[in-house]
């Protein structure tokens, strides 16, 4: 890891880099992969199944046998977990239900919004080096909370054909309709334009890797709506000299672990605190079984002295981290000061694990920056909100001659009439 100790404010920006890689190539690889999906359906997905997951298939759609063999794999105490995740994720999201309100904004002129489900939405599980079964109940509950007719997964399978088991277990509990044995922009594109097996959805979301990135944003051009632009992931821990270095260590590792291209920042007033925390993060290191990744990892990542809390606000909203931990005394204080994360942990006590597996809060966040202008996947985002009018006689009468001015200066005749002719 980097050690920057008071930066001058001209060099936030350059230190703040995320991780870049070339992909000078990588738009033309996915766009070809795109055009071949939507030309050649199901034989494409079975070809690049073949190419890339090194396995040949018979089927694509995972069977209800495949499911309920599957539990049989999922330990009790796995399930019990994922049980009690899945319970405080609903918490969480239910309290977010639209209620509509009924206004009358002039008299004789009521206006309102209702709530209405995406109907088919598709979401994409990562295979890669996790089975990550807690974005299913992540994408899946919200989605099911919301209403969506049609849930659609997607995620790759291994060697032998499969999808992880708690990876249908999590899909099973938490309402998925369907189930596609399908990985990477082709799994993405599947979703986007449908395939002879694979239903069209009408948005997608969900992590991934590059390609899946990339897939994404080129189809969200034209053909299907997206969760949010996504890189890989990120966290910033803001600690001060209360903070316990091992758990500063701990929540920088667990980041790092996620893969190469990870970022996790330390922003400190301490100099003490950052010699306790290379300490520990050398000592923990030697322990985990994902070790060489997660070392790889630590070398995009940084620790960061500064002069004092104000410069630490400061270059927090100019970061926009994906994850942002307060590991200090007064973390509510400079919580309240934060206006660009994806998701806040407050305290000594709250790792940002908490918030990937089972507080409730959701972990699909915006990376990479977007946080400055995006949310993190909430109830809102499985729903579209349609607004209505009702405007009786009286109403079009006191409100008519301010669309009629309106609509003259903007020389748009036809819509004055729309009124004139109602007024009588």
């Amino acid at each position: 890891m980097q050690i920057v100790k008071y930066p001058a404010k001209k060099d936030w920006s350059e230190i703040l880099k995320r991780p870049e890689f070339d992909i000078s190539s990588l738009h033309q690889k996915v766009n070809d992969i795109l055009i071949n999906i939507k030309k050649h359906g199901d034989k494409a997905l079975f070809e690049y199944c073949s190419l890339f997951d090194k396995v040949e298939l018979k089927n694509l759609k995972v069977s209800d046998d495949e499911i309920n063999e599957a539990e049989k794999y999922v330990s009790d105490e796995l399930k019990n977990a994922i049980e009690e995740a899945k319970k405080n994720i609903e918490i969480f999201h239910k309290s977010q239900i639209f209620e509509s309100k009924k206004i009358e904004t002039t008299q004789g002129v009521v206006c309102w919004q209702k709530a209405v489900a995406i109907e088919k939405v598709g979401l994409y599980v990562p295979g890669g080096t996790a089975p990550l079964f807690s974005t299913v109940l992540m994408l899946a509950i919200p989605a099911k909370i919301a209403g969506c007719k049609e849930i659609v997964l997607c995620s790759p399978p291994n060697k032998e054909g499969k999808i992880h088991p708690a990876i249908l277990y999590a899909a099973k509990i938490a309402g998925v309709n369907k189930i596609f044995k399908a990985g990477g922009a082709q799994a993405i594109a599947a979703m986007a334009y449908g395939t002879e097996s694979v239903p069209k959805v009408y948005k997608i979301f969900g992590p991934g890797n590059q390609y899946v990135t990339a897939a994404k944003q080129l189809l969200s051009l034209r053909d299907v709506a997206i969760d949010m632009p996504a890189g890989p992931s990120e966290v910033q821990v803001i600690a001060d000299d209360t903070a316990n270095a091992a758990f500063v260590a701990a929540d920088l590792l667990s980041q790092a672990e996620h893969g190469v291209d990870s970022q996790a920042i330390l922003t400190t007033t301490s100099d003490r605190l950052i010699s306790e925390v290379i300490t520990e993060i050398e000592k923990q290191l030697e322990r985990l079984p994902r070790k060489e990744m997660t070392a790889k990892s630590l070398l995009n990542s940084k620790l960061i002295l500064l002069k004092n809390e104000d410069e630490i606000i400061e270059i927090t909203n100019e970061y926009a981290p994906e994850h942002l931990i307060i590991e200090t005394n007064n973390y509510m204080q400079i919580a309240n000061r934060i206006v660009n994360a994806g998701s806040v942990f407050l305290g000594h006590y709250t790792p940002e694990s908490a918030g990937d597996y089972a507080s409730g809060t959701n972990h699909t966040l915006p990376t990479n920056g977007y946080a400055k202008a995006y949310s993190g996947v909430n109830l809102d985002s499985f729903i579209k909100k349609i607004t209505f009018q009702e405007i009786t006689e009286q109403g079009i009468r006191n409100l008519g001659r301010t669309i009629e001015v309106m609509a003259e200066n903007e020389q748009l005749d036809a819509h004055k009439n729309a009124v004139t002719l109602r007024k009588g």
